[in-house]
């Protein structure tokens, strides 16, 4: 056991040794040779990890290069800047699974939107950011201008203009990390989320044009691109926190590069791990075993296959910390 670890890496060491332990475990080691071979890493998002305030865990890794490019859900984007903003007015239910249907609507009465044990206070987490968020649009829509989701996003975090709300320790936020560093980030189906809805109401309204937001094509189009140019070598590797379109988007480039772009020397991705409760079931996209991937032309035959079934709120900072040596 290495002593130039912390205390957290020597406890998994030496204790996650079996069953989904182990392949935390293995995975957690898959990741680091990646990295050390001098491959890249895609992280993707799903469910509620930056409501679960995995930017704790996560703005560190992007801090560090551990991370080289982000597929995430639109809540996951915008859902990290909420906590940032107003950290204070969110409110823990931990008796969640006793809530009648009169004390839901209770909590919404009251402007909290629930996610499991946490709920999210739309005044101070929604319309404190939309107020800002969309004069950046109305900018843009004016000049001409059009930009993906998560850039607009990093053009309010830098511009401090959030800073008069900052409500915890900025480090523990994975987005203005990310923001800091311009780090690559693809955002499929960012329709489906809070932003995406008031968006849409803008565009209804007819105050903004549609076209002023880059749509998930031309995410896909991007993406190409970056893999084309990030792919030699050791090659990207993919790191799946959950499942749905987080992942199910990106890992698509492989197969469309190879089999619709004709380039037939695509190198598939060189290291797969997902962390998901979904387990194999029929009709199952995110409970499907690595293994499925191989018949669509996304992994090959030797590509490194981990999959923890686990809460990845557990799971991931565990990985994480033995990637950052804590």
């Amino acid at each position: 056991m290495s002593n130039t670890r912390g205390p957290i890496s020597q406890f998994i060491e030496k204790n996650y040794l079996h069953f989904n332990a182990a392949a935390l475990m293995d995975a957690a080691k898959g990741y680091e040779t990646h990295l050390a071979e001098g491959g890249k890493m895609m992280v993707t998002l799903a469910g509620a990890m930056s409501t679960a305030e995995l930017g704790i865990s996560l703005a560190e890794m992007i801090r560090q290069d551990k991370i080289a490019i982000i597929s995430c859900t639109g809540a996951n984007l915008e859902e990290d800047i909420m906590n940032l903003v107003a950290h204070s007015h969110y409110k823990r239910v931990p008796h969640y699974r006793d809530l009648s249907p009169t004390d839901e609507w209770e909590l919404l009465e009251n402007h909290y939107n629930r996610v499991t044990d946490t709920c999210i206070p739309e005044e101070e987490a929604f319309r404190r950011l939309q107020k800002h968020i969309h004069k950046i649009w109305k900018d843009a829509d004016d000049n001409g201008e059009r930009y993906f989701p998560h850039e607009y996003m990093y053009k309010i975090l830098l511009s401090g203009e959030l800073k008069q709300y900052y409500e915890i320790d900025p480090k523990n936020s994975w987005m203005l990390a990310a923001a800091e560093k311009n780090l690559p980030i693809v955002v499929p189906g960012w329709e489906d989320s809070t932003m995406g809805n008031i968006f849409a109401s803008y565009v209804i309204k007819g105050q903004i044009k549609a076209t002023t937001m880059k749509s998930g094509i031309e995410y896909m189009a991007w993406l190409a691109d970056w893999y084309v140019k990030n792919s030699e070598g050791k090659g990207v590797g993919f790191f799946q926190i959950g499942g749905g379109i987080a992942g199910d988007f990106p890992i698509c480039v492989v197969p469309m590069l190879y089999q619709d772009m004709e380039m037939e020397n695509i190198p598939f991705w060189s290291y797969f791990c997902q962390i998901s409760d979904s387990t194999t079931s029929y009709g199952s996209y995110s409970g499907a075993v690595p293994n499925e991937k191989i018949t669509w032309g996304k992994l090959d035959i030797n590509t490194p296959k981990f999959i923890v079934e686990s809460d990845a709120t557990i799971v991931a900072p565990l990985i994480f910390a033995w990637l950052l040596k804590q």
